[in-house]
């Protein structure tokens, strides 16, 4: 397990240059947090991370974000940044006798005054024992824990650690990024032998991954090639299909603009065309699955419920079998959505009562509907009055709940399509009941009319 500890300080080693045969990606690897791409929202002056280190002071954090976006670079600079000992563990090789190791070495390097900087990467891959087992020396500040993962921290990471812990997320590198980081290994290496379509389809098909963009186009360096790929040619070569982009580069934004205004237009033939133009050219598929997600909240919602659960099904299903045929239900999903009703409705009531909780702030729910599990909060009215809906014939109290100082708002205001149709009813017969008990009301059926007079 000797290898993976870096016992000696970082700055020691981030002045020393790779070794000539060492991996493109570690030739590039940047020599401060200025060089490092496509992550400036956290690094720069502005950033959390920009911030903590031009005070000279690091907190606990969890670095959050897909892979090849630059997570173990950022750590390695921040102890080099902050003159702090680097210390690195990869949880995937490393035990319970590791994690000791590290923190009574930490605890020597403490008393003689120098701090450390423990990376964790794949920390999400402890499990709920190893990941309490940092907690002391977090808090006592034997160690600044820096974790790396791929995964959502929410779930991968217990809760304890996490209140300890900042979690920052790091960005999928964009076209520019991307392109910025292929010109620093051209500048190193020289002009790759790429066509200028083939070069952005290279780009493109890395899906934000700084590494494997790096190491494909080392690839190209090795192979020596006589005359410049185009698109059809690198997919071949590489063993990989590759996007075919067009000259301004942005066939890509253009394709997935295609599909979500086809899918929005109920065109089932052109939605399908351009999912298959996609595919074909070497989209990933889960990034289509992502935007058939999005659509079916954003843009069929409630008028289809179904429509969500058919994408997420289609995930699932492309995920067990993967290509080529899960692909089809991807293709499944894409023509559902393009057949399904739409509305737009659940997307509007999510950006009006955003709104609204922002400009309200911190109002009280009024008395009568909240919970009393102490005397004290009983004896100051907490849950008196409160009308049980099961109580009542409809199922339905027609109660207030909305808070003293403001007036009931409408923010959902379903349309006359698909599933929506009922739940339109559904409100406007709770209105009728609200208005009959002299209660207020959202009004939704109300405002609903008003909007189509």
């Amino acid at each position: 397990m000797a290898d993976l500890f870096a016992d000696e300080p970082q700055s020691a080693r981030a002045s020393d240059e790779p070794r000539a045969d060492a991996p493109l990606a570690d030739r590039l690897r940047p020599r401060s947090l200025e060089e490092v791409i496509g992550q400036e929202h956290l690094t720069g002056p502005q950033g959390a991370i920009g911030r903590m280190v031009a005070a000279g002071k690091l907190a606990s954090m969890v670095l959050w974000g897909p892979p090849g976006t630059g997570k173990t670079s950022i750590a390695r600079l921040l102890a080099d940044a902050v003159g702090m000992r680097f210390v690195s563990i990869s949880a995937v090789f490393s035990g319970v006798a590791d994690l000791k190791k590290a923190f009574a070495e930490a605890d020597k390097m403490a008393q003689a005054g120098k701090t450390t900087l423990l990376f964790v990467d794949e920390i999400h891959r402890f499990n709920r024992a190893q990941q309490d087992g940092f907690l002391p020396f977090v808090e006592r500040g034997t160690v600044t824990l820096v974790g790396a993962t791929t995964e959502n921290p929410s779930f991968a990471l217990n809760a304890a650690l996490l209140s300890r812990a900042q979690v920052l997320i790091l960005e999928r590198l964009s076209h520019e990024a991307l392109e910025k980081l292929l010109t620093r290994a051209e500048e190193l290496e020289g002009p790759l032998p790429l066509t200028e379509d083939a070069r952005a389809a290279l780009i493109a098909s890395a899906d934000g991954d700084g590494r494997f963009l790096l190491g494909q186009a080392e690839t190209l360096y090795n192979a020596k090639l006589d005359a410049p790929l185009d698109p059809a040619a690198l997919g071949a070569f590489l063993q990989r299909r590759v996007a075919v982009y067009d000259k301004d580069r942005d066939g890509h934004y253009n394709l997935i603009s295609a599909l979500h205004k086809s899918l929005r237009g109920s065109d089932p033939q052109a939605s399908l065309y351009y999912l298959a133009r996609m595919l074909t050219a070497g989209e990933e598929p889960l990034y289509v699955l992502r935007r058939l997600v999005r659509f079916a909240s954003e843009d069929i919602g409630l008028a289809d419920p179904q429509a969500l659960t058919q994408c997420l099904a289609a995930k699932d299903a492309y995920q067990f079998l993967g290509s080529p045929e899960g692909e089809l239900a991807i293709v499944q999903a894409c023509l559902y959505c393009a057949t399904a009703p739409k509305s737009n409705a659940a997307y509007a009531a999510q950006k009006s009562a955003f709104r609204a909780a922002k400009e309200t702030g911190s109002l009280m729910p009024p008395a009568n509907i909240l919970n009393a599990p102490t005397k004290l909060m009983k004896d100051i009215g907490y849950g008196e009055g409160y009308a049980y809906d099961h109580n009542t014939d409809e199922g339905f109290s027609g109660d207030n709940y909305w808070p003293e100082e403001m007036e009931p708002q409408t923010f959902y205001e379903p349309v006359e399509r698909g599933f929506e149709r009922k739940v339109r009813e559904r409100i406007a017969y709770w209105d009728k009941l609200r208005e009959q008990r002299g209660s207020p009301a959202s009004s939704s059926s109300e405002a609903v009319g008003r909007k189509n007079a």
